[in-house]
């Protein structure tokens, strides 16, 4: 089956299509919800990156500081159109799709603040929680990419690169972890 060709942005119950400036105000919410994800993560690590970070034992293969924005940028664009493509699709299984889109949002919230804000106070031990929440992260975006791919195969195949970065992450995490 081939689903973006064969669902209809319809409800499962015979609803008609949003219009077009419903869709446009669709997008709209789910690039903002991202921005804001992505607003609050960096008011997390802003002080902290050239603070307990910069004198950090950073993994051998951590690249310079300046790669992460544009990544991030790039990957919470890709999330954010992934999700309004499941969103306007209006399945029977758009629901589920979408919660589980929401609880991958809040663990990305979570994972900055555990790292970055919790270091100085908590020590390693923030470092360890930012792995557990990472690595409950990339379950929750390989369930999502689940959940997008039989709606639209273009918004699961959109989330696979964040995976990967996600996984990339982890290993940045948890040589910070095991290491200072």
């Amino acid at each position: 089956m081939r689903p973006d060709r064969h669902q209809s942005s319809t409800s499962a119950e015979g609803g008609r299509p949003y219009g077009a400036g419903i869709q446009m105000a669709g997008l709209a919410a789910f690039l903002v919800a991202s921005l804001l994800v992505a607003a609050l993560g960096g008011l997390a690590s802003a002080s902290n990156v050239n603070g307990w970070y910069a004198t950090a034992d950073k993994a051998p293969w951590s690249p310079p500081n300046g790669v992460f924005g544009p990544v991030w940028g790039i990957l919470y664009t890709a999330m954010a159109v992934a999700g309004w493509l499941v969103w306007r699709k209006r399945t029977e299984q758009t629901r589920s799709a979408l919660t589980a889109y929401g609880i991958q949002l809040l663990l990305n919230l979570a994972w900055t603040p555990a790292f970055f804000a919790l270091y100085p106070a908590l020590g390693t031990l923030a470092l360890w929680l930012g792995f557990g929440i990472i690595l409950a992260l990339i379950s929750a975006v390989a369930v999502t990419v689940l959940f997008f791919g039989p709606i639209s195969r273009t918004a699961g195949i959109l989330l696979l690169p964040y995976i990967s970065w996600l996984v990339f992450a982890a290993s940045l995490n948890w040589w910070a972890a095991a290491h200072n």
